[in-house]
């Protein structure tokens, strides 16, 4: 049962098909990892194994039955805690709704159950996934296989961890600022942000609300591909529907960086600060690219108005979803997340404009960008995974932050373009510490992405190098 979940979620849904092994000794196999490594990391809070095992039984009996078999069939799979999931309690970390049971699926856990997923419970988020470490008042602390006193990252930490530790290959997250990127690079797996509309995020107050994205994150990058032909696609929820969808994302998937123009920046050229560990790691893994082909250059598109786009446009996105809840529950509500609502409320026409504009011209430089290169590359977090006890990095580099979100900026700006954005692992700190790049294309070149950051992984194979999560922890970070 080990063997089952070392295998690639393609392989093991693969397995099922050939009947080398069940879809119920599958998730017996994923329950048991649960019961092994949760108690050192707390990944996942909610668990339903008599559901679990039900749905299994479900995919056994389709096996044998001679129909067509849905693309990730029997693969048992924990949901993040803030998509809700029908007759499954959903928290959203917050003590508001720490008793919440959904009568429906979002959208995402709705496909992922159509494509063939076995749900078995709910992997742990902040509080409304407000913030990159995973911590609430509900289930407390998530923290990081490969050093269980230090942090998983966030908001989709809960995620990367459960994949880390060997208890999924595959699983969902969201992304606004960084959420599934800087997780994946703390926990050495990848994490996708898709383009806009590939797969749809419907805010329920903003239909056109652009700067939240759901996306996998798995140990492998073909995993990836995987998930995106099999939930990819149009919803009439969201009135503009994207030019890619499942098919787009199908079909066989190698890897190729012959020729392909990569820009690299280290700071995005506005002097982001980013610890010297991590950038230690990324210049050492940069002659990959060029062993490969590519050619890689300092560059990057003038990114100097990009964080009045991301704050403006979050705090907007906080106001109207989170507002009402503030006003309500104010007492049972993070300061980090009432400050980023307030925010919001503070805004006038004039400033609303004003970042309006400056996204116009953050996508004009992000196109002049793009016409002289094919890929954007970046570190992934400005930091090492930290001590867990933090709330957020107090500094980095030396630089004092001024919010919860200053430690998140290399995600931000990024996220501020509207681009579709890949974390991958790239190496390890001497202490063992895991460090992840990010690599961004150009609007909906979503497959090319994956192709080529594929390359990069089949010459690295970082994923590799697996924790151990019952192994005494690093000592905490002073970052």
């Amino acid at each position: 049962m080990t063997e089952i979940l070392e295998l690639t979620a393609a392989k093991l849904v693969e397995g099922i098909r050939r009947r080398d092994f069940s879809a119920r000794e599958a998730v017996a196999a994923h329950l048991a990892r649960i019961d092994e490594v949760n108690p050192a990391i707390n990944a996942v809070v909610t668990l339903d194994p008599e559901a679990a095992f039900a749905a299994a039984d479900a995919a056994d009996r389709l096996t044998v039955s001679g129909v067509d078999l849905p693309p990730l069939h029997g693969l048992p799979m924990t949901h993040k805690d803030t998509h809700r999931t029908k007759g499954m309690r959903t928290t959203q970390g917050s003590l508001i709704f720490k008793d919440d049971v959904p009568d429906e699926d979002d959208l995402i856990v709705a496909r992922l159950r159509a494509a063939g997923v076995v749900a078995t419970g709910k992997t742990n988020v902040p509080e409304f996934g407000a913030g990159s470490h995973t911590f609430n008042e509900v289930f407390g602390t998530t923290t990081n296989p490969y050093a269980p006193s230090r942090s998983a990252g966030g908001s989709s930490g809960g995620v990367a961890a459960a994949i880390a530790a060997g208890i999924q290959p595959l699983g969902e997250g969201s992304d606004m600022g960084g959420s599934l990127r800087i997780p994946a690079s703390f926990c050495n797996v990848a994490g996708f942000r898709p383009s806009y509309g590939v797969i749809p995020m419907p805010a329920p107050n903003n239909a056109w609300a652009w700067l939240g994205r759901t996306g996998p994150m798995a140990r492998e990058i073909s995993d990836i591909a995987l998930f995106m032909s099999a939930v990819a696609g149009p919803s009439r929820k969201l009135p503009t529907p994207a030019p890619l969808d499942g098919k787009a994302f199908a079909g066989v998937f190698d890897g190729d960086l012959r020729g392909v123009r990569i820009g690299w920046s280290p700071d995005f050229g506005i002097g982001i600060p980013v610890e010297p560990a991590v950038l230690e790691v990324l210049q050492r893994q940069l002659r990959v690219f060029e062993e490969a082909g590519a050619i890689v250059e300092e560059a990057t598109p003038d990114f100097s108005e990009a964080d009045q786009v991301f704050q403006a446009t979050r705090a907007t996105d906080f106001a109207a979803e989170l507002g009402p809840l503030v006003r309500s529950h104010r007492d049972l509500i993070k300061p980090e997340v009432i400050w980023n609502v307030e925010l919001g409320w503070s805004l006038s026409a004039q400033d609303l404009i004003e970042a309006t504009a400056a996204r116009t011209r953050l996508e004009a430089s992000v196109q002049n960008f793009f016409g002289r290169y094919d890929l954007f590359l970046s570190p992934a977090a400005q930091v090492l995974p930290f001590d867990a006890t933090m709330r957020y990095p107090g500094e980095v580099a030396g630089v004092k932050s001024r919010t919860y979100l200053d430690w998140m900026r290399s995600a931000c700006v990024l996220s501020a373009t509207g681009l579709p954005v890949l974390a991958v692992p790239a190496g390890f700190t001497a202490e063992g510490l895991p460090v992840g790049f990010q690599i961004a294309a150009n609007h909906y070149q979503d497959m090319a992405l994956l192709r080529q950051a594929k390359a990069f992984e089949d010459r690295t194979r970082c994923v590799d190098r697996r924790p151990e999560p019952s192994r005494p922890a690093a000592s905490p970070a002073t970052s």
